[in-house]
């Protein structure tokens, strides 16, 4: 178990497993808290297009502050700001201020803490590793995820928002703990052609941030409304869930760094593409909904092992990793706003949920190609052979 003796993998890992415990206790409630506090289901998605809006026109602020400080207290400073946003979030009773209060400072917090720590990550993991080190922190994720929505779920039902909302902001806060036993990264003043190296994350990231608003948020909408809107039945089958995906990134993670990339991509877009069709049809059905989520858990975390592999590695080979994810992660932002200003549309002319999770299967196509080319790119010269000659 090489991959472990990176120290500052290690904290990283740690750090995000705690953070985890927070965006899959409070943050998972963020969409079904706001349908509850009387927001309607397209304003909700115009505000998470809204957020992510913001996130890209304020995104080239973080090299700048990046050049001066480095990657670490910037990620430490992104960590305690994304906890700010949830106290914010507990006051929100319908369409106001403070609904767009929440939407600024989640937006800032967002493109502060992102875009550095996967820059971050980047710089301090291993090129051969990184299957390994990215698939242990999403076992560790996902085992966070399971106390996470419980508790979450339990302490909005008998305290209400304010004291889970609250405790969501104080774990948040907590994460950034074992972040100062790491190293600074520092950032060049220049760095000739890195973002023109980026221009496949950047297609990449479309296409995930396409699929994170339409399987993720649509589909956390669609889950609570098919389990009656009950926090403590959203908050169990979001622990079911984690419970079932806790394995899966640790193995897939060791296929990818055993050189079978492609095979995992064709297995982690397979099973993607089975969950869509699954939670599209499970919109109306309690218990089938409950299988799609917990299929959706093990299928996160081969589809993050693959995908975040090839990201990565581009940014630590790029020449600059901060430069190479303010430009991916500004595809991610143009991508999730698309898919939820058209799920927002759809659901505005009374089209149901399914068809808003069904849209998800477009930016399948585009990651699969992608993520095909890197991995076939990055075969050894007699593999490559091999497979040419086929």
């Amino acid at each position: 178990m090489s991959f472990l003796r990176n120290r500052a993998v290690n904290l990283l890992n740690l750090h995000y497993g705690i953070f985890a415990f927070a965006l899959n206790g409070g943050g998972l409630f963020i969409a079904v808290f706001l349908l509850r506090a009387g927001v309607a289901i397209p304003t909700i998605l115009a505000a998470q297009a809204l957020i992510v809006g913001m996130r890209f026109v304020i995104r080239p602020s973080v090299l700048v502050l990046g050049k001066r400080f480095g990657l670490k207290p910037l990620t430490i400073l992104g960590t305690v700001l994304c906890g700010l946003q949830y106290p914010v979030l507990a006051e929100v009773h319908g369409v106001g201020l403070t609904l767009l209060l929440f939407c600024i400072v989640g937006g800032i917090g967002d493109t502060l803490y992102w875009t550095c720590y996967h820059a971050y990550f980047a710089s301090l993991g291993d090129l051969h590793h990184r299957g390994h080190q990215i698939g242990a922190r999403e076992a560790l994720a996902s085992i966070a995820g399971i106390a996470g929505p419980l508790a979450a779920g339990w302490t909005l039902v008998g305290y209400g928002p304010r004291v889970a909302f609250g405790m969501t902001a104080a774990i948040q806060v907590v994460s950034a703990l074992p972040l100062f036993g790491t190293a600074n990264v520092a950032v060049a003043d220049s760095a000739p052609g890195a973002f023109r190296a980026a221009f496949r994350g950047v297609l990449l990231f479309a296409a995930d941030g396409w699929i994170a608003a339409t399987y993720v948020i649509v589909w956390q909408i669609a889950l609570f409304l098919t389990l009656g809107e009950s926090y403590s039945g959203f908050g169990a089958a979001m622990a079911l869930a984690a419970l079932v995906g806790a394995i899966g990134g640790l193995l897939l993670g060791r296929h990818i760094d055993t050189g079978h990339g492609n095979r995992a991509t064709w297995l982690a877009l397979a099973a993607l593409s089975a969950t869509i069709v699954l939670r599209t049809a499970s919109t109306r059905h309690a218990p089938l909904a409950v299988i799609a989520n917990a299929c959706g858990a093990l299928t996160g975390n081969l589809y993050a092992a693959t995908t975040m592999t090839v990201i990565y590695n581009q940014a630590k080979s790029s020449p600059c990793p901060l430069r190479f994810h303010v430009a991916t992660e500004g595809g991610w932002d143009l991508g999730c706003a698309a898919g939820c200003l058209t799920a927002a549309l759809l659901s505005l002319t009374g089209a149901p949920l399914s068809i808003g999770i069904l849209l998800s299967l477009a930016g399948v196509i585009p990651l699969f190609v992608l993520l095909q080319r890197h991995y076939t790119d990055s075969l050894p010269a007699p593999e490559m052979a091999v497979l040419k000659s086929r």
